[in-house]
């Protein structure tokens, strides 16, 4: 009998930011092969990284490395895992014409749940103009063309505002993500 291995993308939701949360990326990786990972390698500083894995229930992934992450680091970090097939469905999904678009101004949200399209209702994306953001299957696309610094549009974009945990990464990282990914 033999086995087939799932590659998997791992988005660990505010570490290593303003010196909070620490995680080496060794730790990560340390921690992935721990679970059962295999060929784990970790992309950037911020908690992205590529691992195959047995197991074909990402949510169960998430919270094995959740709970790793707890008991090896006391932290309680949300944790999401993606299929690399799911990652370049969220790429092929983009409902936005990126010509002419920056993509390190351009971020996907992803959540553990469907898009809750009743919060995403209550926004007047015209109160918000220039930033604008279109809903996916369980990620948001959200362009800032003036920068994210100041925009009361991302602050809606938060586990408060939409209800369910949720993580983000700017187009470069998505796209690099999924090119490691080889999918």
């Amino acid at each position: 009998m033999t086995t087939t291995s799932t590659t998997y993308v791992a988005l660990l939701r505010g570490i290593n930011v303003g010196g909070k949360a620490k995680v080496p990326m060794q730790t990560l990786r340390e921690l992935l092969a721990a679970i059962g990972g295999t060929g784990v390698r970790t992309h950037l500083q911020s908690g992205n990284a590529l691992f195959t894995h047995e197991d074909t229930d990402p949510a169960q992934l998430a919270e094995a490395l959740h709970q790793a992450l707890a008991g090896e680091l006391g932290l309680d970090i949300t944790c999401m895992v993606r299929t690399a097939e799911d990652l370049r469905r969220v790429v092929a999904a983009n409902p936005f014409d990126m010509t002419g678009i920056d993509g390190s101004r351009f971020l996907v949200v992803f959540l553990t749940a469907p898009v809750p399209r009743d919060r995403l209702a209550v926004i007047e994306q015209a109160d918000h103009a220039p930033d604008e953001l279109r809903a996916g299957e369980r990620e948001i696309y959200a362009h800032f063309p003036d920068s994210i610094r100041n925009s009361k549009l991302a602050a809606r974009l938060t586990d408060r505002g939409l209800g369910t945990p949720a993580t983000s990464r700017n187009w470069n990282t998505v796209t690099k993500l999924l090119e490691l990914a080889g999918a």
